[in-house]
C-alpha cells in the first residue's frame, strides 16, 4: 500500500510503542520538510495522530520478515 509503512521494531516495554511512534513520525516528519521544502507551506502535517501495532508473541522472525516483505507493492 502506498501510504503504509511496516515496521519490525522490539521496544523495551519500559520505554513504550507510543514512544517510539511519536519519535517516528517527529523525526521523519522534520527531514521530509528538510528535504521537500514545499511540505512546510502546503501541508499542516505529514502524519496523522493514529497508528497500528501488533505483537507476534512467539512467532518465528522469518515469518514475520516475510509477511513484511509480502506487503510491497508489485513493481
Amino acid at each position: 500500500m502506498p501510504d503504509h509503512v511496516h515496521l519490525l521494531v522490539e521496544v523495551d516495554p519500559q520505554f513504550g510503542i507510543h514512544r517510539l511512534v511519536k519519535q517516528l513520525k517527529g523525526r521523519s516528519s522534520r527531514l521530509l520538510r528538510e528535504e521537500f521544502q514545499v511540505l512546510k507551506s502546503h501541508m499542516p502535517t505529514l502524519w496523522t495522530n493514529s497508528y497500528f501495532v501488533s505483537t507476534v508473541g512467539g512467532a518465528p522472525l522469518e515469518i514475520i520478515k516475510q509477511y513484511i516483505e509480502n506487503q510491497k507493492r508489485p513493481e
